[in-house]
Formats: C-alpha cells, structure tokens, sequence
C-alpha cells in the first residue's frame, strides 16, 4: 500500500501527458495513416532538427571526468557555459555559480516551489497559465496554486493589480501566500509581456512580500517585434528558470536550470538537485554544444525565423477557416477562441468539444482548462511543426460543426 502522498501524485497525471501519449500512439500521415491523430497539442518545436543533428550526433572525445561523479547541481563546465548562455539572452550577467542545473525546467520550478513554500503556503499565479504548473508546483512542496484570473476582454494581458487583489484576498481569508510564479513569455497564449507590466508586477511582489519565480524558458523563442524583457534583475527574490527543451528544441535531455541571487535559495535548491541530477554524459554534450557561440547566435537567429514563418502560416489557415485567435510574439502555441463551437456554456460544454475535436477531428489540442482559463471555450494549438501537418489539423478544426 503506498503511501496517500504518492497516491494523490499517482492519480494527478496532466491532461497535457495524457493527451499526448494517445495522439503519439497512432499519428497521421498523408499516405500510410491519414485517419491518424495530428498532434498539436505538445509544445515541442520540431521545425530545426536538421540545424541541430551535426551537432548532436556527431563523435566527441570524453575525458574519464565526464563519466564520473561530479557535482549534482551540475558541472562547472555547463554551468559556465550555460550562464554565458544566459547573460547574452536575458540582457544581465549571469554567474556559473547562480546556476543550479537540473533534469528539465519542470525539475527547476518543483525545486523553487519546494525552497520557497511550506505545505499548505499558496503560490499565486496568472491565469491561464501552463497546464503542468498545477502539479510541478503543490504535489512535492504541499504547497497550493492560486489562480489569479487575467481578464478575457483585456486579451488575457498580465494585469498585476488582478495579482495583488488575489493575493491580499487570500490573505483575509487567512491563507499564507508565499511566491509569483509565471511564464515569460507566456504559455499559453504566447504574449511577451510588456517591461512596463513586468516592472509593476514586480513592485507588487515587493510590497506584498513575495518572491518571484519566472519561468523564461521561452526567452530565445520570441518571433515577433514585441522585445522579450527578463526579470532577472528584478532583486534578490526573483529566480528564473530556464531550459534547453524550448530554445534548443531538445526536450527529450531533460536538463533546465534555477537561476538565483538568494544564497539561502541557492544551497537548498542544491541539496534538492541530489534527487534530479542530469547525466554527465548530457552535460558534457550541452557543454559543448554552448561552445561554439557564432554556432548558437546562427542556430538562433534560424530558428525564429522558422518560427515565424510557422506562425505565418498556422494564422493564415486559422484565418481561412474562420477560427478565431490572439496575436502571439513567441514561443509554439497560439490561444485560440473556440466559445463559438461550445454546445453548452461553462466547463461542461469545453470538455465536450475538446473530446468531439479529439475524437471526431482526430486532432490533439487542449482545453483552456487544462491551463486554469478563467473563461470556457479557449483552447491552445502548437504548430512548430510541419507546416502541412498544421495546415491538416485546422482544416479539419474549422470543419468541427458549430
């Protein structure tokens, strides 16, 4: 029998995972399947394979160093290599020793949530905001998501006076609330916040006594002509976690790192890296991939011009079949307004359209409650992948009756 904890983690699979592993078990193809499923609902970027298989799977040289135990918030030699990385992407300098590197961003925010609260603390956190959020941040730490709702009519635009009426209405109700936490750029609806909004949020944070955990695991996917602003300069508690699976389009290594100036943060953060160590043998690849800055700049630049011809493409087809969306400036996923198609209001009826576009369509996207939308009928599409398979998938979403 297992213990209730490890139950109730047991039991709260995302309906992101869930999702994608029955789209990727009978995938579409224009010949030998095309009855399969069109996955669009993974924010996986998988437009740069051919820029990044040179460099992936060429031979390289190890030293008996990189097959031994070494630190397990990760070796100097990625963390150099990743802060400089860092401090050319987010606009400030980034010290190797600010960097904890972990088994993936997910591991980097269960780690923060796991610093900065105790169990029972709330964390308070824009809505709608990624999916995974729900679990990586309350199931180890006890502590507990508090959606700020975001204002549909405002287009979801991060309003940090909504997170100080949340936060200062939680704290009436005698709830603890400990820490921010967002995505910048955000997920799902592929904003890049303004420098304005993020420094007032900031001022927030400050005054309400929280720290502030941004995820900018997005930061080198911004396509669009809004500028991407880091709040890593925003004092010593804010922590930024960053990631080689969005930027890199390498999610399957599983290496993210927590970025902190809080010495205290740091150490624990450390201590919680024995349980998320990534390979030697992935650092010492990472490590030399982040050698060869004329390669990255060129391999960046490459790829959100990718990027933004995908993203050309995917309104263009959007917009063809008469589906509504909101503007995106980065990351794979585009907030689409499906209210129009909802048989029924509320809940009910979103998660019976998701299961008619899933079932039906045979197309894999996920229902803004899956990412805590303060409104019923948004759904996000991903569509950094083959432009036909895109084109594929809404043109059967536009053909879903109303």
């Amino acid at each position: 029998m297992v213990a209730k904890r490890a139950a109730a983690q047991a039991g709260r699979v995302p309906a992101i995972a869930a999702a994608h592993l029955r789209a990727e078990a009978d995938p579409y193809h224009p010949v030998t399947n095309p009855g399969g499923f069109l996955n669009l609902g993974t924010a996986e970027n998988r437009l740069g394979w051919d820029l990044l298989a040179g460099r992936v799977t060429a031979p390289r040289r190890l030293t008996p160093a990189d097959v031994r135990y070494g630190p397990l918030h990760g070796t100097h030699k990625l963390r150099e290599a990743t802060a400089a990385q860092l401090s050319r992407l987010l606009g400030t300098a980034v010290d190797a020793d600010e960097l904890v590197v972990v088994s993936g961003a997910s591991a980097a925010l269960d780690i923060a949530a796991s610093v900065l609260c105790d169990p029972g603390d709330a964390v308070v956190v824009p809505a709608p905001y990624y999916g995974a959020l729900e679990v990586l941040l309350t199931v180890r730490s006890g502590a507990r998501l508090l959606p700020a709702p975001m204002r549909t009519a405002d287009g979801f635009r991060l309003d940090p006076a909504v997170v100080a009426e949340t936060v200062v209405a939680a704290r009436r109700r005698g709830e603890t609330v400990r820490a921010l936490v967002l995505t910048s750029p955000d997920n799902p609806t592929g904003r890049v916040h303004p420098a304005a909004d993020l420094r007032e949020l900031l001022a927030v944070a400050a005054r309400l006594d929280l720290d502030v955990v941004a995820d900018e695991i997005y930061a080198g996917s911004v396509f669009g002509p809004a500028p991407f602003t880091s709040v890593l300069d925003g004092g010593p508690r804010v922590h930024v976690v960053w990631g080689f699976a969005k930027d890199f389009g390498l999610p399957g290594l599983k290496v993210g790192a927590l970025c902190s100036r809080d010495p205290e943060v740091l150490a624990a953060a450390r201590a919680l890296a024995y349980f998320a160590p990534v390979s030697s043998d992935t650092q010492a690849l990472l490590a030399g991939l982040l050698a060869d800055g004329d390669w990255v700049r060129g391999y960046l630049d490459a790829s959100r011009a990718r990027l933004a011809a995908a993203y050309r493409g995917v309104t263009a087809a959007l917009a063809d079949a008469g589906v509504p969306h909101l503007p995106a400036s980065a990351g794979f996923s585009v907030w689409l307004d499906l209210r129009a198609w909802l048989a029924e209001p509320g809940p009910p009826g979103e998660h019976e359209l998701w299961q008619r576009i899933l079932d039906s369509a045979r197309v894999n996207i996920l229902p803004g409650s899956a990412f805590g939308s303060p409104e019923p009928g948004w759904f996000r599409l991903c569509f950094a992948t083959d432009a036909a398979l895109v084109r594929e998938a809404v043109r059967r979403l536009g053909a879903v009756p109303r």
